[in-house]
């Protein structure tokens, strides 16, 4: 539909709807959840294996086409790890899969279709032996993934690192850089007499970030009612 024509209170009962789901269905498959965490259409997020954490205001975008996937695999010598750091936001699409160590430092994106793994996931020689070889992964605080772009096993990408779209990552990145291509490659460095924002400075304070946000949907959809909002589902036209 071209607009939002969803009452306050459809949003506000869809949101308890979320966080129930959360509470009792993605909760319990956690390791860890930080506090002020969203994870926006709850049920298309995939999570398998033990040793998952989350941090605190992590934000997490499903879609019906794209979940989310993370999977840590447990076999012979093996037990995977995800540490997904605070006020990290992870795209619908992305992928991650460790056997041994994946972090992700805070305020990280993760944008749509990235993949994560820290693993061959098939020896070389013996393909039918799982897993093969696995090296851990780590992302700095404040690194950029872009969109489909692959980490492999072994990386680590500095501070505030770029990651460009499609890249593949098979070798260190160092801090402040942009890097893109396959393999990827530094293509600059990041100006740094340039001031950088963070995903901190906006969610630190979650508490004072969750009632702004009731505020502007209050006054976002002051005017919506639910005639409009069935009309703008059943009959669409232009001004929908």
């Amino acid at each position: 539909m071209r607009n939002d024509h969803r009452p306050y209170r459809l949003k506000v009962a869809l949101a308890r709807l979320e966080a129930f789901w959360v509470k009792h269905f993605i909760r319990p498959q956690l390791d860890a959840l930080g506090r002020h965490s969203m994870i926006m259409k709850p049920w298309f997020l995939k999570l398998y294996g033990k040793g998952i954490r989350f941090g605190e205001s992590v934000h997490v975008i499903t879609a019906r086409d794209r979940t989310v996937r993370l999977t840590t695999w447990a076999m012979n010598n093996h037990q995977g790890n995800i540490d997904v750091g605070d006020f990290v936001l992870l795209c619908p699409g992305v992928r991650i899969d460790s056997a041994s160590l994946v972090t992700i430092g805070e305020s990280s994106m993760l944008a749509a279709g990235a993949y994560i793994t820290d693993a061959d996931w098939h020896d070389l020689y013996d393909r039918t032996e799982a897993i093969g070889r696995t090296t851990p992964v780590t992302l700095g605080s404040n690194v950029w993934i872009g969109d489909g772009a692959t980490v492999c096993k072994g990386v680590s990408i500095g501070d505030n690192s770029i990651i460009g779209a499609g890249s593949v990552v098979t070798q260190n990145i160092p801090s402040n850089v942009i890097a893109a291509g396959n393999p990827a490659t530094v293509i600059r460095a990041l100006d740094p007499t340039k001031p950088l924002t963070t995903r901190r400075a906006m969610l630190e304070d979650g508490d004072d970030l969750a009632q702004r946000i009731d505020y502007l949907e209050r006054w976002v959809r002051a005017d919506n009612t639910w005639r409009s909002w069935l009309r703008s589902v059943f009959a669409p036209t232009n001004k929908h």
